[in-house]
């Protein structure tokens, strides 16, 4: 009970570790870069003294390094800890600003901005100037992240289905193909396509996310790119709905914009589709996709069992007979059919097609060769060197993020605010990686 109320001088300084991660922090960036991120958004002459922005986005730091659930608890935390106050530089007895502050700044001050974004990106070059970051091959891939939002709350709602970025040039390749078959080219769609989705009461930015026989529930979906180390190169939020190849093109294109070119880019089975292959082919880029398994069903014969011959544009069956080019779809597969006449005495009808009328089909899509590039390139050395550190890198990095944290589920709802949680998250973690990394033990006096 006496030394309860003993009085000692001592400074702050002194009470916090060495060692702490807040001092590697300190050492490792200046964080005075973002008042000129900031400037516009300050009135130097006018209204209240505010407070230091500087100190306000190091507290949300403090969550995000920490993964502390929320600004109120956050507050409580720095009240009593006192490396979190050497960190914000308040002193022993000084006032911590309300838990509110922050969120009234955001909504009157940054709302709208791309200020987040920034700091990202600032952090992220600091990482690079010091040579940490590895960006020659970017590993790509998403995770989802509960929503706050009741899954039994929603209304059902008819929405125009997602245009393609690459759809006008399929539209236009698969009308050319049709010209070189001498058929005729699909007129332009007078309709646009739709379908029906959940949305939503709580939060209608989230997406119903549905997959295998996990919980249903709405969600969003980080879409993210890491390097060989861990670091987090660029990262984009949609709702849980949007399948992982819909946003694959523009998370690359932000990594190559920001960051630098890859030489090689590592994704899963979700994103081997011939649109992607084709981009990263057509960009010299090369792609590090894995084995899909064929969808046949069992004790019928493997599309691969059937050989394309490329100068006759024909498919040969296991009975060496050819399924000859019929038309080419509006979804850009080109049709291949058996002759009903040969198949109805073939002996090995049984294993190839149930039709009735004894008519085998394949489809080949028109940028089939470029996955047909990528299956080749899998089963090179690099290539599966490249894929056997998905583990290490992506996943790591999802793992760490619900972990330490905080991104297994959010208190936030909407879009703007979920990107403003990935790009602190993603930033606090790039943060601590450099921090560690970079950190050097003070000399004793």
């Amino acid at each position: 009970d006496n030394n309860r109320n003993q009085l000692e001088m001592v400074a702050l300084d002194q009470l916090v570790p060495e060692d702490h991660l807040v001092r590697k922090i300190e050492q490792a960036i200046d964080f005075d870069f973002i008042y000129d991120l900031v400037k516009d958004t300050y009135c130097l002459d006018n209204g209240r003294p505010s407070i230091d922005p500087v100190v306000l986005i190091k507290m949300v730091f403090v969550q995000y390094l920490f993964g502390i659930r929320s600004m109120r608890q956050t507050i409580k935390e720095i009240e009593t800890n006192v490396a979190y106050r050497w960190f914000l530089g308040y002193g022993f007895t000084e006032k911590i600003p309300h838990f509110s502050t922050f969120g009234k700044n955001y909504v009157r001050r940054f709302q709208g901005t791309d200020l987040f974004e920034q700091i990202f990106y600032r952090i992220l070059k600091e990482a690079m100037n010091k040579g940490l970051v590895d960006a020659s091959v970017a590993f790509i891939d998403s995770t989802h992240v509960k929503a706050s939002a009741n899954k039994k709350k929603f209304d059902k709602k008819i929405v125009r289905a997602e245009t393609k970025s690459y759809q006008a040039q399929l539209e236009l390749e698969i009308n050319q193909d049709r010209e070189n078959h001498g058929k005729k080219p699909f007129p332009p769609k007078e309709n646009e396509e739709t379908k029906e989705i959940k949305v939503s009461t709580t939060d209608p930015d989230s997406g119903y996310y549905v997959k295998d026989e996990r919980e249903k529930m709405f969600a969003y979906s980080f879409h993210t790119a890491c390097d060989a180390k861990g670091f987090v190169l660029a990262t984009k939020v949609t709702g849980a709905n949007i399948h992982d190849s819909q946003v694959f093109g523009q998370l690359l294109e932000q990594v190559i914009e920001k960051v630098g070119k890859p030489t090689a880019v590592a994704v899963d089975a979700g994103y081997k589709t011939p649109a992607n292959a084709k981009s990263l082919l057509d960009k010299e880029i090369r792609p590090v996709m894995p084995y899909t398994r064929p969808r046949t069903k069992d004790g019928f014969f493997k599309k691969y069992e059937y050989v394309y011959d490329e100068h006759y544009d024909c498919y040969i069956c296991p009975n060496n007979q050819t399924l000859e080019y019929r038309t080419t779809t509006r979804e850009g597969y080109r049709q291949y059919a058996s002759k009903p006449e040969i198949c109805k005495t073939c002996p090995f009808l049984e294993k190839c097609t149930q039709s009735k009328d004894h008519t085998k089909f394949i489809h080949r899509h028109i940028w089939e060769h470029y996955v047909e590039e990528v299956d080749h390139l899998r089963h090179t050395e690099i290539n599966r060197n490249i894929y056997d550190k998905r583990k290490e890198t992506i996943e790591r990095v999802f793992a760490d993020g619900k972990e330490k944290h905080g991104m297994r589920w959010t208190t936030l709802r909407g879009l703007e605010k979920l990107s403003m949680q990935a790009m602190l998250t993603f930033a606090a973690m790039n943060l601590k990686k450099m921090a560690n990394w970079t950190w050097k033990r003070p000399c004793p006096a």
